[in-house]
């Protein structure tokens, strides 16, 4: 497991320096939204309502409806001018029965790690709380933000349960039982038989989720028969970027085999700026093929020149030995 917060508990004059882990995890069955056409993950934008326009993290502020559907935007100076509390500390504020705190009110759950400074403390809380049969009501403040909690003792280790405001608990309301009714005599009798014939122990190995394991097998299963749908990469600016670069690279392969191999040195230079927008690549393999083209055509008419000179001078020869 991995701390995800460090601090200590403060329990009197002495301090427990501990690590917090997560006391649970989720094993539920995750499935992603894809088209059912082509297997494609389905994506989400960050459209604004008003304008129709996507909008960047950079741009997105926080924004708090009123009752009257008028929206309060809140800044990120308004945000900070908020109480918050940044303590790595486990402040303990009374130790409570243990039947006064209702489950309904437990929230998340964490286990608590000594130090190795702290063990003899850390034992001593334990221990503590285990002789006294009760629960220690705490303030902790975890991502900036306090929060009320209790530590109680499993399997000997102490574990941290954050616990919901008094006013997130709900009120039940219903008119159906708002009237004064009660089973009979021998209602409540062959209740408590049937009560009586169902006693036993809780053993959590007894259970299993069987949805998680069917949907396993239904998986495995189709994976065996080869039911797999291919998807191709999601299309986009990277897409895009790597066939700039293979354009680039043929147009440069084009530009050395129309040199025949020569200057091999000018297209790895042309190469080497096909990384920006491709335009200083482009003219650097036009300006390598109009300066082939030119050296060509030079040394062709250098040729043709001196074999003009050598045919006349021939000429000349030869008519100096007929005259002779």
């Amino acid at each position: 497991m991995r701390a995800i917060w460090k601090g200590a508990v403060s329990f009197g004059l002495v301090n427990v320096p501990v690590r917090l882990f997560s006391a649970t995890e989720n094993h539920d069955v995750q499935f992603r939204q894809v088209h059912e056409k082509d297997g494609g993950r389905i994506k989400y934008q960050r459209v604004c309502a008003i304008d129709g326009e996507e909008v960047p993290y950079s741009d997105i502020a926080k924004g708090y409806e009123a009752a009257d559907g008028q929206m309060v935007v809140l800044t990120d100076e308004d945000m900070k001018s908020l109480p918050t509390r940044s303590t790595k500390e486990i402040s303990i504020e009374k130790f409570v029965p243990s039947e006064q705190i209702d489950p309904l009110l437990f929230d998340k759950s964490y286990y608590l790690e000594p130090d190795k400074t702290g063990l003899k403390p850390y034992v001593l809380l334990r221990d503590a709380l285990e002789k006294a049969d009760r629960m220690a009501l705490v303030t902790v403040s975890v991502r900036s933000r306090m929060t009320l909690a209790v530590l109680r003792v499993r399997d000997g280790v102490i574990v941290l349960q954050t616990l919901l405001w008094a006013d997130e608990v709900r009120t039940p309301e219903f008119e159906s039982l708002s009237e004064e009714t009660h089973a009979t005599a021998k209602e409540l009798a062959m209740a408590s038989s049937l009560v009586d014939s169902l006693s036993g122990d809780y053993e959590p190995e007894e259970f299993e989720d069987d949805y998680a394991e069917a949907v396993t097998a239904l998986v495995a299963t189709k994976i065996e028969g080869g039911e797999l749908t291919e998807t191709p990469d999601a299309t986009g600016e990277e897409t895009e970027v790597v066939d700039l670069l293979a354009a680039l690279q043929r147009s440069v392969d084009k530009a050395k085999a129309a040199k025949g191999g020569s200057g091999t040195s000018d297209a790895s230079g042309a190469q080497s700026t096909t990384t920006g927008d491709g335009t200083s690549a482009k003219k650097a393999a036009k300006k390598t093929s109009t300066t082939t083209a030119a050296t060509t055509k030079a040394a062709a008419k250098k040729s043709t020149t001196k074999k003009a000179a050598t045919k006349k001078a021939a000429t000349k020869k030869a008519a100096t030995k007929k005259a002779s």
